[in-house]
């Protein structure tokens, strides 16, 4: 049984920055892509970042592309997601979620089949 457990969400201004981290457990962390979602209110989840299980290759939404970056510590089993230059429009709660098969890359959101609770990010004007 995997587990994800969120971490670093929070309140704050638009232009600063927060740092989100998830700590898996239950499966071979190093062998599995990692990603992170987002779901506002009323909106579908959707995909925000992947990075591939070697952390060699990372794939970005259109929409934080140059402003989050996501990273991953094997050795700690956790994964990262740098969120900068937030905007109000970031709001959301943010879902680390890992990967469905060992070495896959974490591209798009079919890579991925389970989700940790959730971490709340608030972007105020």
């Amino acid at each position: 049984q995997v587990q994800l457990v969120e971490s670093g969400g929070g309140l704050v201004q638009a232009g600063g920055s927060l740092r989100l981290s998830c700590t898996a457990s239950g499966r071979t962390f190093s062998t599995y892509a990692m990603g992170w979602f987002r779901q506002a209110p009323g909106k579908e989840r959707e995909f925000v970042a992947g990075i591939a299980w070697n952390g060699r290759n990372t794939y970005y939404a259109d929409f934080v592309k140059g402003r989050f970056t996501i990273s991953r510590d094997n050795a700690k089993s956790t994964v990262y997601l740098r969120m900068n230059s937030l905007k109000p429009e970031d709001t959301a709660v943010y879902y680390c979620a890992i990967g469905t098969r060992d070495y896959g890359l974490g591209s798009r959101a079919r890579d991925f089949d389970s989700w940790g609770q959730g971490t709340q990010v608030t972007v105020s004007s």
